[in-house]
């Protein structure tokens, strides 16, 4: 369901995703346990935004005979936004193994807080089939509308923003730059401080992922 003020944004609810991400907010969390939280809670939101992926009809060989199956109608594409989004990607990928995954380098402009790109690689057909696009955190929006437009560049229709939490001014502006992006989130979370820092929010994703600081 969406949320009643940001008609682009969905807020997933699920107890087991709330007191995971209550666990990745406390300061105290270390990096292992932070990775596997965030790994944990990805795998526990695409489980849920993945319900209307299209499918086709098969046949396989059982033990005992044949049989009518469904598969995936389409391949699906995973895309962290580097680096903080590779934690989620792996928490999609546990769930998806047979997905691709493609990487787009971002990173913010500490002065003027616009992004900055440093690398894309993406599959040849990734326009072929719903792309899961992963970040930690939608603070301005920035980086996240800039990767979707890389995406509609190859043609990627079906593009699902994937966050732990966000501020109301990175949903907004991915409602400006495209309406018909939904952004699925853990929290949205009250605002953003004065250098750009989701507040509450749960720090540096990245830095508190890989132990820099």
């Amino acid at each position: 369901m969406s949320h009643p003020e940001h008609p682009n944004l969905h807020v997933l609810e699920h107890p087991l995703i709330q007191d995971k991400l209550a666990r990745i907010r406390e300061v105290g969390t270390p990096p292992g346990f932070f990775r596997a939280l965030v790994s944990e809670v990805a795998g526990l939101m695409v489980f849920q935004i993945s319900r209307d992926l299209p499918l086709r009809k098969s046949r396989v060989e059982t033990p005992l005979e044949e049989t009518e199956v469904f598969r995936l109608a389409a391949p699906v594409t995973i895309v962290p936004i580097l680096r903080a989004g590779i934690g989620l990607a792996d928490g999609v990928a546990s769930l998806m193994p047979e997905a691709r995954v493609g990487h787009i380098g971002l990173y913010r402009d500490e002065s003027t807080l616009a992004p900055v790109s440093y690398y894309c690689k993406l599959p040849d057909d990734i326009s072929e089939g719903p792309v899961f696009l992963v970040d930690p955190m939608l603070a301005t929006g920035g980086s996240a509308a800039a990767a979707v437009k890389v995406l509609r560049e190859n043609g990627c229709r079906d593009v699902r923003l994937v966050c732990l939490v966000a501020a109301p001014t990175g949903v907004k502006t991915m409602h400006e730059a495209d309406p018909d992006v939904p952004v699925f989130t853990a929290a949205l979370d009250r605002e953003l401080s004065e250098v750009g820092y989701i507040l509450p929010g749960l720090g540096d994703a990245g830095d508190r992922m890989f132990g820099t600081r």
